[in-house]
């Protein structure tokens, strides 16, 4: 396993877009366990997350950085100014993170909220956002970590498929 400095970060190509889509997948599965149903999983789900991810990269639209470790991705973050109604055009927001559970505590999370901070900062941003599952409570504790603050005021019931979620807005200053 590789040691939390060892992680290559770049933003995303478009010959990763399958790798992202398969993390994305693969990381839900083992998140939401329980929570989802399998079917949300299965195609065409699978084949809309391919296309969503291969227009991101094209697009810029979230901007999309891998986590790299020994030429394998292994994790990516999307980002870009918040899509929430009324915020400012100096906040950014994390629009997805996501590293596979055998890379889980290993610092390519780290590695990869660094690289979006860094991008965020270069975009004029002095704000970041994070909407997450209540119930994720390994993602709530990483972001927890990094400094974000539960927002709670912005608690809210979600459709994902066919069912709901429970989620809250997390922020902190980019500085």
């Amino acid at each position: 396993m590789s040691s939390p400095l060892s992680f290559e970060v770049r933003p995303a190509g478009r010959s990763d877009a399958q790798a992202i889509a398969d993390i994305h997948s693969t990381v839900q599965k083992a998140a939401y366990k329980g929570l989802l149903p399998e079917a949300h999983f299965q195609s065409p789900t699978a084949s809309r997350r391919l296309k969503y991810w291969q227009e991101a990269i094209e697009f810029s639209e979230p901007q999309v950085h891998v986590a790299i470790d020994e030429d394998r991705i292994v994790g990516f973050i999307g980002f870009d100014r918040s899509r929430d109604e009324g915020t400012p055009p100096t906040t950014g927001e994390i629009w997805a993170a996501y590293v596979l559970p055998s890379h889980w505590s290993t610092g390519a999370g780290l590695a990869l909220w660094d690289a979006a901070r860094e991008g965020l900062l270069e975009e004029g941003c002095t704000l970041v956002t994070v909407w997450l599952p209540l119930a994720n409570e390994r993602a709530m504790r990483f972001f927890e970590l990094a400094g974000f603050k539960r927002e709670m005021s912005t608690a809210r019931t979600v459709p994902v498929g066919e069912v709901k979620i429970e989620e809250i807005r997390l922020k902190r200053p980019l500085s």
